[in-house]
């Protein structure tokens, strides 16, 4: 297991408890005491985690207030479950021959993953989903152009420099998601956002109920722009209300079948 691998177990490790032991750690993963020190030692310097008496601890409300700081590569290997129903819910949306965006983001990487082999059109600027379904999938796939941007992974350049296209849904996730709308703290994810809402007849979020507690600083698009948003059945009820109340329609994705 490679130093990445090991690191991504331990954030996934600390999604189900607030503290792991070096000792639970160390049988979890497979490998020495000093080499768990050394990955909490990195986890921690990366904002990731907190380093604690023996052992390492979530930041929970830390984490909350800036999530900004999980890598694609990290991000994608938590709440996969969840992850996962969300991008069967919402490939129930799919219509077979139709053109669709896709954002970047762990969770659209997923519902990318889903539909690689269906009969559609998929645009889209993330790097890692490309790369997934130009190996692995059948659909057809036009990727945006522009500069690569390593975090978050996507290439982009202005909507002006694009050929003119439409689409009937544009997939979107968000780092967190309040009674404002879709926050984001990256500032090449907002512009990306408003560059393709125009572009798609109906805007559908992916996001898990996680989402819903964190607070990024910059609201990418409002409520009353989306049409639908699919997420786990960990939401809450007031969150659930405070959807309702803004007109958008929530389908909750069931578990693994």
């Amino acid at each position: 297991m490679s130093d990445q691998q090991r690191q991504r177990t331990i954030v996934a490790i600390l999604e189900q408890r607030p503290f792991v032991s070096v000792k639970d750690l160390t049988a979890a993963v497979g490998v020495s005491a000093a080499t768990i020190r050394r990955d909490i030692e990195k986890l921690s310097g990366a904002g990731l985690a907190q380093k604690v008496h023996g052992g390492i601890a979530a930041l929970t409300s830390h984490m909350a207030r800036k999530p900004e700081v999980l890598p694609f590569v990290l991000n994608r290997d938590i709440a996969v479950d969840a992850k996962h129903s969300i991008a069967r819910k919402a490939g129930e949306l799919v219509r077979d021959g139709s053109l669709i965006i896709i954002h970047g983001g762990s969770t659209c990487f997923h519902f990318g993953t889903h539909i690689a082999n269906r009969n559609v059109r998929v645009f889209t600027n993330s790097m890692p989903l490309a790369a997934y379904l130009a190996e692995h999938g059948t659909c057809q796939l036009k990727v945006g152009g522009g500069d690569l941007h390593r975090e978050p992974g996507i290439l982009y350049e202005s909507a002006s420099g694009r050929d003119p296209f439409y689409a009937s849904q544009f997939f979107v996730g968000a780092l967190g998601v309040s009674s404002e709308g879709l926050l984001e703290s990256h500032p090449l994810l907002v512009r990306f956002i408003n560059d393709m809402v125009d572009l798609a007849h109906e805007v559908i979020v992916l996001v898990d109920s996680r989402k819903f507690a964190e607070r990024p600083p910059t609201v990418a698009l409002p409520l009353h722009r989306v049409s639908k948003l699919i997420t786990d059945d960990g939401l809450s009820d007031k969150d659930a209300r405070m959807l309702e109340e803004r007109g958008v329609e929530l389908l909750i994705a069931g578990g693994a079948g």
